[in-house]
């Protein structure tokens, strides 16, 4: 069975294919448990349906699932093996959290996630839950989430409108649609009513007023036709898929997707807005497509400028669309329609022709008909068309194609073409059989068919004939013949040389789109090669703008962003160019100025720089033929250039992050070792300086007066030198790497007496609030390090805050909580709003402070603090002082066994 070349699969899309395979199998799977709004039941079907898996044998894990309340979700996850949430401190409260580290060191088969929307606690590894959900999938576990209509980006302001009430949580649609598996939970409106007012969804309280607002009867009606919709969506993309995995050509009238099919001809905007109207009726996809043909290469520019109108009037009203190339534009369309599984087919009327029978070509009706015959095609009626491209647009002559020379020339051309070969094969009459003087004719027509077209072909072909009948065949210099049989030769030899001029003008043009296609493939090609090597911002705005100038010609402009966030424009743009209009571009990630529906009478076109995180610039374009950018082949290059300039600025601001952590980390290595260093070496003669100055206190004979006061100043100054160095110490000890706690269970009680007793020289005459309940318990934690941690914190409000000065402890069922406050004038006004700072290494609260210290002590508590999986924060108190918390994870303390007698 012959294997038909168009079908054939392509090698690299197989190995494309098989690569993404690949990466598939490796990575985990995706479910998401979709729902219309709250309270339909969704983490309850995920529930049952983990059971399941957990009865069929697979490792099954709750990373994370909120019940709200609802007694029969509570019941369903019952034994489930969960995994412990870790607290997370949050303006002065302990909220707990998924913990993806743990998650990602136990590894189950199957890790439930619930509200897949959530915004994690600041200061999380990522801002939201969605994107722990991807670092889970890329470890290669199978996660099953939940998520809401409402939460969906696109969706976010439709649902907003109809509802009243805008969230601020949502998931970029691109994670369901690379979803593996979505699943619809749906219940009709009157039953989820039913189960607002039974309290299966919320609280009495909060359902009368859910009742009130969201939960109303024609807001759950709309949201349960959105996410059908959507949900069909994500079908319909999963069965085009399986379509070209399994290479099915033939449309599967699963969605009844509609193709609309522009021609040249006047009235085809009738077409567009049919399936635009029916489109929007039967509520499925539609497209609209050109194709190109080498007859309508040739259209004046009027009329090219028209079918470029009805394209643009396609993508406003919501169509994907195509300018094709071919020969034959049936068979062109049949084949885009079979790619994109349209079983329907939206023509304008042919012209009523006046031949008949076997004379009459056949109309593209039923040319469509005869090349699919399983698609329905509709018929719409012409009228004559108003649409019109913007005047910019209509004075920009449009030429037939590069390179080619005015339409007068070329027919010249192959005039002198003809004469050449009548003189050359005039003096070869009497040495060459008329026959081999015909091919000669012959060539000369395929060549100007080969080089000037289809037009002058045609005029070569009826004048080599008359020269031929002229100037070879008997009686010479006269059109009359002596034999009838030489009708027949130049009969045949003008079909032969008009069929052969035609078929080489048609190669002519397949080569000529196939020679365009390469040089827009080469150039993409060459500019990612380059840009893979670009290592600065500014090498990969000059490739860019490069790359735009030589596809597009005129004037271009790749606008990067700075650290604030800012387009950074030349000192000295082009002319022409709009800086408010850049930034609409970029602030609303949408393209604006020529060709768009924004500012569309702008000389320029500003495309946003999409990465895959984030907007990176504006691509500014001033093309030499602006009729261009409303081909949509052209529009789909110029994305693409835009998206490849986007992704390889997006990669160098990461390069630049890497180094520069990179250059940090090795310079806080360097800083450590060279303290450490010093502070050894420091740290033995101040151990003799203490020393000999305690000693001269209580020397023999006594000191005087003056001198006592100066031995007892140069002893606390040593003391205090000595403590910046056992911080300088700890802090290089902790930031190592190398400290391993030594967890024990321990008494609160005696590390706050052995902090106590550290700081006595310091304490002697402050006054100290000691409030540890004598039933507190034993929490594990390190003994020595959470010493430190009181003795700084202590020491820290002696030296910052004044009298009195409260210790206190509690525990609860979750964590141990210490807090030091001071009575003093607070926290300094420099940190107010930002209090995390003074936990920074060599960060001071005031500025300008006299009293010893190098900003060491709070660091070191933060360290400890964080090793314990703990948080520490800092905050004026209510009244005056500023109070210092520490709060550590606790569990319950092993039972003591009885007592013997």
């Amino acid at each position: 069975m012959a294997i038909d070349p168009n079908q054939r699969p392509d090698p690299d899309d197989l190995l494309a294919q098989l690569q993404e395979d690949e990466q598939r199998a490796r990575r985990g799977r995706l479910r998401i448990y979709f729902g219309a709004s709250a309270g339909v039941g969704k983490t309850y079907a995920m529930l049952g349906a983990a059971r399941r898996e957990q009865q069929a044998g697979r490792a099954v894990l709750v990373g994370l699932v909120e019940t709200h309340g609802r007694s029969e979700t509570a019941q369903l996850l019952g034994d489930l093996p969960r995994l412990p949430l870790r607290p997370v401190a949050y303006r002065e409260r302990q909220l707990l959290e998924f913990d993806l580290d743990a998650a990602l060191a136990r590894k189950p088969a199957v890790l439930l996630v619930d509200e897949l929307a959530h915004s994690n606690v600041p200061g999380s590894r990522h801002p939201k839950r969605w994107q722990d959900v991807q670092e889970l999938l890329d470890a290669g576990i199978d996660v099953w989430s939940t998520l809401n209509v409402q939460h969906l980006e696109s969706l976010n302001d439709t649902v907003g409108a109809i509802t009243g009430i805008r969230v601020h949580e949502t998931v970029p649609d691109t994670v369901l649609d690379a979803a593996d598996e979505v699943v619809l939970v749906d219940v009709t409106p009157d039953e989820l009513m039913a189960r607002l007012k039974e309290g299966k969804v919320y609280i009495p309280q909060q359902a009368e007023r859910a009742a009130q607002n969201f939960f109303r009867k024609g807001n759950l009606i709309a949201l349960r036709e959105i996410a059908l919709r959507r949900t069909a969506e994500h079908v319909e993309d999963d069965v085009r898929s399986y379509r070209v995995e399994q290479s099915i050509t033939q449309p599967w009238n699963t969605a009844g997707a509609i193709l609309a099919c522009v021609g040249a001809r006047e009235g085809d905007e009738q077409v567009v807005r049919a399936a635009a109207r029916w489109s929007g009726q039967l509520s499925v996809r539609w497209h609209a497509a050109y194709v190109e043909t080498p007859h309508l290469r040739r259209l004046p520019a009027p009329e090219r400028d028209r079918i470029l109108a009805v394209l643009k009037l396609a993508e406003e009203l919501g169509a994907g669309t195509a300018a094709l190339a071919g020969n034959d534009a049936a068979a062109e369309l049949v084949q885009h329609a079979q790619q994109l599984n349209c079983a329907t087919l939206v023509v304008g009327r042919s012209q009523v022709r006046r031949l008949s029978g076997w004379l009459a070509q056949p109309g593209m009706t039923r040319r469509l008909a005869a090349l699919a015959p399983w698609m329905d095609i509709v018929e719409i009626g012409r009228r004559e068309s108003v649409r019109r491209l913007a005047r910019l647009v209509q004075e920009t002559p449009a030429p037939e194609g590069a390179g080619d020379a005015p339409r007068w020339q070329r027919y010249a051309k192959a005039a002198g073409a003809s004469i050449a070969i009548t003189l050359a094969a005039t003096p070869l009459r009497d040495l060459l059989d008329q026959a081999n003087i015909v091919m000669l004719f012959l060539l000369g027509t395929v060549l100007v068919a080969l080089r000037l077209g289809r037009g002058p072909a045609a005029l070569a072909a009826g004048l080599n004939v008359a020269a031929f009948d002229f100037f070879i065949v008997e009686p010479r210099l006269s059109f009359a013949v002596n034999d009838l049989q030489y009708l027949v030769t130049f009969v045949v030899m003008l079909g032969v040389g008009l069929l052969t001029g035609q078929l080489t003008a048609g190669l002519r043009f397949q080569a000529r789109i196939a020679a365009s296609r390469e040089r827009r493939a080469q150039s993409l090609f060459e500019l990612t090669r380059d840009l893979s090597a670009a290592l600065l911002a500014s090498q990969v705005v000059e490739l860019g703008e490069e790359a735009v100038r030589h596809h597009f010609g005129g004037d271009a402009l790749v606008l990067p962003t700075d650290a604030h966030d800012e387009l950074i424009v030349p000192a000295d743009p082009l002319p022409g160019f709009d800086r408010p209009i850049a930034d609409w571009a970029f602030r609303h990630a949408q393209p604006a100025g020529l060709g768009t529906s924004t500012l569309a009478a702008h000389g320029w076109h500003y495309a946003p720089l999409q990465a895959p995180m984030r907007v990176r610039g504006v691509l500014a374009l001033r093309p030499a033929e602006p009729r261009w950018l409303f081909i949509p082949e052209q529009r789909r290059q110029l994305e693409t250039l835009a998206r490849q300039v986007a992704i390889a600025l997006e990669r160098v601001h990461y390069v630049e992050i890497a180094q520069q952590a990179l250059v940090d980390m090795e310079s806080e290595r360097l800083r450590n070792a060279l303290l450490a260093a010093i502070s050894h070496d420091v740290r033995t003669p101040l151990t003799a300086l203490i020393g000999l100055a305690e000693s001269l206190a209580v020397s023999e004979p006594p000191l005087s007066a003056r001198q006592a006061d100066t031995a007892h100043v140069l002893a606390g100054q040593a003391r205090e030198l000595a403590t910046l160095v056992n911080n300088l110490l700890e802090m290089a000890r902790l930031q190592s790497g190398k400290v391993r706690l030594r967890l024990e269970w321990q008494s609160v009680e005696e590390v706050v007496g052995v902090a106590l007793r550290m700081l006595r020289p310091l304490l002697a005459d402050r006054q100290l609030e000691i409030r540890v309940p004598p039933d507190l318990p034993l929490v594990e934690f390190d003994a020595t390090l959470m010493e430190r941690v009181l003795v700084n914190l202590l020491e820290n409000a002696v030296r910052h805050g004044g009298p009195p000065i409260e210790l206190r402890a509690t525990a609860t069922d979750t964590q141990l909580v210490l807090s030091v406050r001071d009575h003093g004038p607070g926290l300094p006004a420099s940190v107010r709003g930002r209090e995390e700072i003074l936990f920074e290494k060599f960060t001071r609260g005031e500025a300008e402070s006299v009293r010893p210290g190098v900003g060491l002590g709070l660091a070191i508590c933060k360290a400890v603090v964080d090793a314990h999986r703990g948080t520490i924060t800092a905050a004026n108190a209510d009244g005056a002082g500023a109070v210092f918390t520490v709060r550590i994870p606790r569990r319950p303390p092993p039972e003591l066994p009885p007592l013997t007698a």
